[in-house]
């Protein structure tokens, strides 16, 4: 005879939530500028966007986008909170101030 397990329902709980929550507003970007290739074959491609509506109207990111595409090209994104981590070994950033030797 097979013992019985309980499990707690979550549903019903009326604790903090822990989830974060984002609009289900999808909104237009525009590529900008490449960044880099990504992912474990190179199949992504992590790329500057400019966010044309919503809520962050104007802003600049970083995304990556899985798929052929190029400068100038309109991507949906399904929320502009969220930027993508920088790609390790890229040289994009300059900083102010550095030396010359």
């Amino acid at each position: 005879m097979a013992k019985e397990q309980r499990i707690r329902d979550k549903t019903q709980e009326t604790g903090p939530s822990t989830r974060m929550t984002f609009s289900t507003e999808v909104v237009n970007g525009l590529v900008e500028e490449f960044i880099g290739r990504t992912g474990a074959r190179g199949e992504v491609t992590q790329a500057k966007v400019k966010v044309l509506d919503g809520r962050n109207k104007g802003r600049t990111m970083r995304r990556n986008i899985k798929g052929p595409v190029k400068v100038g090209d309109l991507v949906t994104l399904r929320e502009t909170e969220i930027e993508a981590r920088r790609i390790k070994g890229s040289n994009t950033r300059t900083v102010a101030g550095s030396r010359s030797r």
